[in-house]
C-alpha cells in the first residue's frame, strides 16, 4: 500500500532535495487525493451523462450537450491531477507516446465549443464530440501497458 501511495503521489525511492521535501509537506494527504479524484471523476461522468440527455432536448439541446459533454471530459481529465499532481500530469500528457492524443483531445474541446457557439454548426459540434471521445479513449489506453497494441491488433484482425 505504501508503494502505491508513493507511485500515485509521484515520489521516487531516491532521496528528495529541499524543494521536494517542502512540496511534499504542503501537499494533500493520500486519502484526500483519492477522495477528490473520485469526486472530480464522478462529476465528469455525471456532466457527460447529463450532456447526452440534453442532446434530446428540443431547441438549445445541442448547445447544452456540447457544453456538458466538454466540461465532463475536462473534469474527468483534471481528476487525475489529484492523484499525481498537476505538473506531473502535464508532463505525462505531453510525452511523445501521448502527444498526438493530447493535442487532438485539447483541440476537440476548443473546436466543439467554437462550433456550437460561434459557428452555429450542430453537426460539426457533434463530430468534435466524437473526436473528444476517441481521443480520450486513445489517451486513456496509453496508460495501460500494451493496450493500444491490443486494440490495433483487434481492429486489424476485424478489418482483414
Amino acid at each position: 500500500m505504501e508503494k502505491l501511495r508513493r507511485v500515485l503521489s509521484g515520489q521516487d525511492d531516491e532521496e528528495q532535495g529541499l524543494t521536494g521535501q517542502v512540496l511534499d509537506s504542503s501537499s494533500l494527504s493520500f486519502s484526500t487525493r483519492v477522495k477528490w479524484f473520485a469526486i472530480c471523476f464522478a462529476g465528469g461522468i455525471l456532466c457527460s451523462i447529463l450532456g447526452t440527455i440534453m442532446l434530446w432536448v428540443p431547441g438549445g439541446g445541442m448547445k447544452l450537450f456540447a457544453v456538458f459533454y466538454t466540461v465532463g471530459n475536462v473534469s474527468a481529465l483534471a481528476s487525475t491531477c489529484f492523484l499525481m499532481g498537476p505538473v506531473k500530469q502535464l508532463k505525462k500528457m505531453f510525452e511523445s507516446t501521448r502527444l498526438l492524443a493530447t493535442l487532438v483531445m485539447l483541440f476537440s474541446f476548443i473546436l466543439t465549443l467554437c462550433a456550437v457557439f460561434w459557428w452555429h454548426k450542430r453537426g460539426l459540434a457533434l463530430l468534435f464530440c466524437i473526436f473528444q471521445f476517441l481521443a480520450m479513449t486513445w489517451y486513456s489506453l496509453s496508460y495501460i501497458p500494451y493496450a493500444r497494441d491490443a486494440v490495433m491488433k483487434c481492429f486489424t484482425s476485424c478489418l482483414s
